[in-house]
């Protein structure tokens, strides 16, 4: 046994033990947020069990802590209370008692979700729960049998003497995935069981290995254990590796000892004093993660020339990723659900709010019929081609946007569509499902407003949009995509909670939960308002949303609803996408407010003048700093009127111009070009040739407008001192498509 890793933890709150199991769970359950090499983890079985007891000679076999030698290899005394034997009753009872959520989650998180055994990943050689009791009756055996040592270094007992097994243990089996990569082809999934001793603090993680007749058992070699330890005044987290000598690091599944000692104990000690337990799923927790990642390999190899020709001013590194992340999600779970239902044929959809188009475009050309509806065409979509459908047009919620022919609908940052989805779905045919990825905060109609404190905004319009629906009868799932996003987390409808004949009552419901959302009056059970003229025959036996308005209503909801219109006030977007960050006000305007916040700052009271680097006599006045709202006082009220219309005003508009000013922390000063060429100096490689593409594209404002001229001479400025140093800007060359 060896110690690889050993980090003292101080404990800002009595975070602790309770803390340390969190950090647990996350390396349990989402191994891959520390060791980006991993794909994920499938948890396929749960039980409570015990080690065999071999008390040693000579002492009692329920021996207390006040009898163990204060020198015990690797370990603190045992906390009289608080430490890490709080077990998991006690732990339930005092989060009854109002605790706080680093102390509940003292016991280990019993997981549900990714670990279920009835849905980890079907098809994959999953363990039964009986599988894993017959693997640990054979385990326990062989411990008592002669593995004394193993035992010892399960239990934590000290070199040298007879371990006293804990009564009762939390055993995990986990499957391990790895990623893979055109340069590394996927690795075999591997499978771990994971002993969880609340009592003592540790966490031991055993592999397992296979042999040609299919015999699982414990492989000793890769064994590793996490152990907290110490009292409320002093706590310690280390890991320890059973037989150092014989650890084989694979640099996937199982990295090299001293990544476990430095990288991974880092983190566990940071997350176990500074992380709160998540409010979202498990990643990837409703799908196979192993078909997901072959998936996204294929997807990604096969559209990665699409980097090359992305027209649009959007990174083309993040957006084609990204769809091709929600792409590979998307086939694997229709791929599932054909297997779950029988199905042959592959589910068609509609993506409405389709932006760029791309997700239309993998998910056609992996014979998923479709097509995606946007306010405003692309230039990426003249690249697709002919087949893939895609279709300029606004969508206002109605009983003309009804989609009796699709069986999915989605939305994939939707905006002000967001809340819709799951309505247009359920009004669209009993059958038809909905994927739904939500990004900006809209509510039915216009921005999202608050009710609830206690929550991020984030974790608030989560729970409204699958409050909608299960408003509209769908069972609604969650799920956190991998995706380069802070808004990653889907909301998913498969199912209804009624069957087919309760449609009229559901129809019913969903309506009067919609006109609730603007305070509509409704109609009394059984009283329908004035049915209209009758429609195009294009709509028949559609479900109309207008049918639970008031009779009576005011002025602008009968307009509506003689129009079909499910709520009114909705605005689409505008087709013109206007630009808001002061990028489209006239460039005279903007030299004028530079100019004078320039002075402005010139002026300020200021520091004393500091001579130039490397021993220069000459002083240069790098100006005071002054707040935002100093800045804004200076200025005219038709100035003020006009910068208050773009996003981000004033601010906006002295960031756009870092040449001159730098914005820090509300306070805004003069730029010293002096500092940033020693910060430019230390940027990677590939920044420095980024910059030195822009050199000299740019006339020096400082040495144009500053009364001391530029504090860097002509050959270090990376702007034009003068028209004759002008050089013309590079524009980058793009592939073209042959």
């Amino acid at each position: 046994m060896a110690e690889v890793g050993r980090v003292a933890v101080r404990d800002p709150g009595e975070l602790l033990p309770g803390g340390f199991w969190e950090a647990v769970a996350v390396w349990l359950e989402k191994p891959q947020v520390a060791n980006k090499r991993l794909c994920g983890v499938r948890l396929e079985a749960r039980r409570r069990a015990a080690l065999p007891r071999v008390s040693p000679r000579g002492r009692r076999p329920n021996a207390g802590p006040e009898q163990e030698e204060p020198g015990a290899a690797g370990r603190g005394p045992r906390p009289p209370e608080g430490g890490p034997g709080r077990g998991p009753e006690e732990s339930r009872h005092r989060r009854q008692q109002g605790e706080g959520p680093g102390e509940a989650a003292a016991a280990p998180l019993l997981v549900e979700g990714p670990g279920q055994p009835d849905k980890a990943g079907a098809g994959e050689g999953d363990f039964s729960a009986w599988d894993l009791d017959s693997l640990w009756d054979d385990f326990s055996r062989s411990l008592a049998g002669g593995s004394h040592e193993l035992l010892a270094f399960l239990t934590g007992a000290r070199a040298g003497s007879q371990p006293e097994a804990p009564s009762e243990l939390d055993v995990v089996l986990r499957t391990v995935i790895p990623k893979t990569s055109p340069l590394c082809p996927l690795a075999a999934p591997r499978r771990e069981v994971v002993v969880q001793d609340v009592l003592n603090g540790t966490v031991t993680f055993l592999p397992l290995e296979e042999d040609d007749k299919g015999n699982v058992k414990v492989d000793t070699n890769n064994v590793y254990q996490i152990r907290l330890s110490g009292s409320k005044e002093e706590w310690f987290i280390s890991i320890l590796i059973f037989c150092p000598e014989r650890w084989h690091s694979d640099g996937t599944v199982y990295p090299k000892p001293a990544w476990l000692g430095e990288e991974l104990l880092a983190r566990l000690a940071r997350w176990s004093v500074g992380s709160k337990k998540s409010g979202f799923k498990s990643t990837l927790s409703l799908i196979s993660i192993i078909e997901y990642s072959k998936t996204y390999q294929a997807l990604k190899e096969k559209h990665k020339d699409m980097v090359k020709v992305w027209p649009e001013v959007t990174d083309p590194e993040k957006f084609v990723y990204e769809d091709v992340a929600i792409a590979a999600y998307l086939l694997i779970l229709w791929e599932e659900e054909r297997a779950e239902l029988g199905l042959t044929a592959k589910q068609s959809f509609v993506d409405l709010g389709c932006g760029n188009g791309l997700l239309v475009h993998i998910l056609s050309a992996e014979g998923h019929p479709g097509r995606g509806i946007d306010v405003r065409r692309r230039k990426i979509w003249d690249v697709y081609g002919p087949q893939t459908c895609l279709e300029e047009g606004a969508i206002t919620p109605s009983d003309e946007t009804l989609f009796p022919d699709v069986d999915w609908v989605i939305g994939n940052h939707s905006d002000e569509l967001t809340p819709w989805i799951p309505v247009i779905a359920a009004r669209s045919h009993y059958s038809c499902r909905f994927f739904v990825l939500p990004c900006c905060f809209f509510d039915f109609v216009g921005k999202y407003a608050r009710r609830q404190s206690r929550k991020t905004q984030y974790r608030e319009y989560l729970d409204f949009v699958t409050e909608v629906g299960l408003a509209c009868g769908f069972h609604v799932q969650e799920d956190c995509l991998r995706i380069p996003s802070t808004k990653r987390v889907c909301l998913i409808g498969k199912r209804r909670t009624y069957p087919p004949t309760g449609e009229a009552p559901m129809e019913e419901q969903r309506a009067r939960y919609i006109n609730s959302r603007r305070g509509r009056p409704v109609s009394p059970p059984g009283r329908e308002p004035p049915r209209p003229p009758p429609r195009a025959a294009g709509s028949a036996g559609r479900p109309h949303g207008r049918q639970a308005l008031a009779a009576g209503a005011a002025e602008e909801g009968a307009e509506a609803w003689a129009a079909g219109l499910w709520l009114s006030g909705f605005r689409p977007r505008e087709k013109a996408e206007r630009v808001r960050n002061c990028a489209a006000l006239p460039r005279d305007f903007v030299d004028q407010v530079v100019l004078q916040v320039g002075h402005l700052l010139l002026d300020a009271e200021r520091p004393c003048a500091a001579s130039a680097p490397g021993g220069s006599l000459k002083a240069w006045n790098r100006g005071g700093s002054l707040s935002l709202a100093d800045v804004a006082s200076e200025l005219d009220g038709e100035t003020l009127r006009r910068l208050k219309r773009e996003c981000g005003g004033l601010q906006t508009l002295l960031k756009n111009n870092h040449q001159v000013f730098e914005v820090r922390s509300g306070r805004v000063h003069l730029r010293d070009w002096r500092e940033e060429r020693l910060r430019k100096q230390r940027q990677p490689e590939a920044r420095r040739r980024l910059f030195s593409e822009a050199f000299k594209t740019r006339l020096c404002w400082f040495f144009s407008h500053h009364p001391d001229g530029c504090a860097l001479p002509s050959d270090c400025c990376p702007f034009a001192h003068g028209p004759e140093e002008l050089r013309p800007a590079q524009t980058p060359r793009r592939k073209q498509v042959l």
